[in-house]
C-alpha cells in the first residue's frame, strides 16, 4: 500500500538489507531516494547513532530526501521534533491502518498537516471513521474511546472464524481495538491499545502516554509501560525502561523525572531491562507481562 504510488508512476522502490542506522543511510545515499519509511524504533536508532558520532551526516548524499514517513505505532512528538533538529528540510507524514483494512490509509495525516505532529490525522479518502464508547454510542469530542473505520479496504471476514469476524465487523465498521480521541480539529489521536489500558484504583491509565513522556528523558533508549496486578488497586504501572548505550540512570533519578506528571499517572515500579520489538517495530508487552506479572501477582497475595 505504501508503494502504490510510486509504483502505479513506475517508481523505484529499494529493499534495506539491515535497519542499523548506517544501512538505512548508506541505501538513501547511494540509491538517491527521495522517501524513505521508518518505523519508530529505526528512527530513533538513527538520532543516536548521530550523537553518538557512529555516522557522519557529512558523508552521505541525503540532499535528495525530502519525506520522512512512520507508521505502524503511535509516534512520540519528542521524537519528530528532535528529528528536524538534523534534518530541517523534511517533510514528515504517517498513515493509520491495519490488516484488516488492507494496510494503512484508512486514517491520515497529510505532510501539510506537521502542526498536527503526534496524531494519526483525518479519515483517509473514501473512508469513515468514529469514535465509540463501550455501549457502542459515539463519544464527546476530546473524550477516549475505540477507533471505529468503514471503507472500500475493510475485510470481509476472518477466514473460517465467524465469531471473531462478528466481534469486529458490525454494520460495515471494523472496530480496531485501538483507543483514540479526536481533537477540536478534527484529527485523531491514538491513545493506546484497548488490551493495553491500565485500570489503576478506578482510574484509566493509557501507557503510550506515560511512555511518550518518559521518552523525553535524556537516558531513555526505550520504554514500555504495563500493568502488574496489584491487590489494593487491581493494577499498577510498571515502566520497564532500557538506557542508551552507556547512560547511568537510577530509580530514584526516574522518580523524581515523573514529578511532573500527576501523580496518578507516574509509575509504581521502575525496571531496567531490553526492550523487545517484532519485525514490525511493535513493543511486544505479552512477553513483557509474561516475564513480570507472575512475579507480581505472588507479591500481590503475599502483601494481602
Amino acid at each position: 500500500m505504501h508503494w502504490f504510488g510510486s509504483f502505479l508512476t513506475g517508481g523505484k522502490a529499494v529493499l534495506l538489507k539491515g535497519t542499523k542506522p548506517k544501512y538505512i543511510l548508506d541505501a538513501v545515499s547511494q540509491e538517491k531516494c527521495t522517501i524513505v519509511w521508518l518505523l519508530v524504533p529505526w528512527a530513533q536508532d538513527i538520532l543516536e547513532a548521530i550523537e553518538r558520532g557512529d555516522v557522519n551526516l557529512k558523508d552521505y548524499e541525503l540532499s535528495q530526501w525530502r519525506l520522512m514517513h512512520i507508521g505502524a505505532q503511535p509516534v512520540p512528538p519528542s521524537l519528530i521534533k528532535h528529528w528536524k533538529t538534523y534534518f530541517p528540510n523534511h517533510q514528515y507524514d504517517t498513515n493509520y491502518g491495519l490488516s484488516e483494512s488492507i494496510g494503512p490509509g484508512c486514517v491520515h495525516l497529510g505532510v501539510e498537516n506537521i502542526h498536527k505532529v503526534g496524531a494519526i490525522g483525518k479519515a483517509g479518502y473514501g473512508w469513515e471513521a468514529k469514535i465509540i464508547d463501550e455501549k457502542g454510542q459515539p463519544v464527546a469530542q476530546g473524550e477516549v474511546g475505540e477507533l471505529c473505520v468503514k471503507g472500500p479496504g475493510v475485510m470481509t471476514c476472518y477466514y473460517h472464524d465467524e465469531k471473531a469476524t462478528n466481534e469486529v465487523l458490525k454494520d460495515g465498521w471494523l472496530y480496531t481495538g485501538d483507543m483514540a480521541m479526536q481533537d477540536e480539529d478534527g484529527f485523531y489521536f491514538l491513545v493506546d491499545r484497548k488490551k493495553d489500558v491500565i485500570i489503576s484504583g478506578g482510574e484509566n491509565l493509557y501507557p503510550v502516554q506515560i511512555e511518550d513522556f518518559l521518552r523525553n528523558h535524556s537516558a531513555i533508549h526505550d520504554v514500555a509501560v504495563i500493568g502488574l496486578p496489584d491487590k489494593r488497586l487491581g493494577e499498577i504501572a510498571a515502566a520497564i525502561i532500557e538506557l542508551k548505550p552507556g547512560a547511568k540512570c537510577s530509580e530514584e533519578d526516574i522518580n523524581s523525572f515523573c514529578q511532573a506528571l500527576p501523580r496518578y499517572k507516574r509509575p509504581h515500579q521502575i525496571i531496567f531491562d531490553q526492550i523487545p520489538r517484532n519485525p514490525t517495530g511493535k513493543i511486544e508487552k505479552p512477553k513483557l507481562r509474561e516475564k513480570y506479572c507472575g512475579t507480581r501477582l505472588v507479591e500481590a497475595q503475599n502483601r494481602g
